[in-house]
């Protein structure tokens, strides 16, 4: 009997799609998580940890 190409003919796509996701979610989570040296800057000075000073200070530093 013919099977109509459903094993050979889409048995392969179950795997790619589990390793495509395996691999979006392995890779696509590191970029998010990362926060830049002025979002971790501006955190600092609106939680009170520097002053007006070195938060001004450090800004500049890092134009540069």
């Amino acid at each position: 009997m013919h099977d109509w190409g459903f094993g050979m003919g889409f048995g392969w796509i179950v795997p790619l799609l589990f390793i495509f996701t395996l691999f979006y979610f392995i890779n696509g989570n590191n970029n998010n998580d990362r926060e830049s040296a002025q979002d971790i800057l501006d955190r600092k000075y609106a939680n009170g940890e520097i002053d007006e000073e070195e938060y001004k200070r450090k800004k500049e530093q890092l134009k540069h």
